[in-house]
């Protein structure tokens, strides 16, 4: 997981794409953190892809370095309910906080990938995978 955290903190913003009903959704993200050996991505509960991904929890991300080198991470998003995972997410990203708090009464839904795969691919050439140790 490491490896995967580091190329989507080096590349700053990736893109998450969903599905709406028969329609592709792809948008920008930036909300992730590595934890117990999990990593976590995080969407508002009021927003559309929380319940796009209710509906439909198979997702991708992918992700550009300036280097060339696109990153693929696919599978299925799975919701944490621990709350530890809330709070550590608002303590890794306190400018979460002006939105996700008592007074607007969003929450911040933490999810990770399962079955998934991830391979980091240069602009030519084969990719490697990440998933292996």
């Amino acid at each position: 997981m490491s490896r995967i955290n580091n190329f989507l903190t080096e590349a700053g913003v990736f893109f998450l794409a969903t599905v709406d009903g028969d329609q592709p959704k792809c948008r920008p993200l930036g909300a992730h953190m590595e934890t117990d050996g999990k990593l976590l991505f995080g969407v508002g509960d009021f927003k559309e892809v929380y319940r796009q991904l209710q509906a439909n929890p198979k997702v991708e991300i992918v992700a550009c370095k300036n280097d060339g080198h696109w990153l693929r991470y696919t599978g299925k998003a799975v919701f944490e309910t621990d709350p530890k995972y809330f709070a550590a997410a608002l303590e890794a990203m306190p400018q979460l906080k002006g939105i996700y708090n008592d007074e607007t009464g969003h929450k911040l839904m933490m999810f990770r990938l399962e079955d998934a795969t991830a391979v980091d691919i240069p602009m030519m050439g084969a990719g490697e995978d990440l998933m292996k140790e």
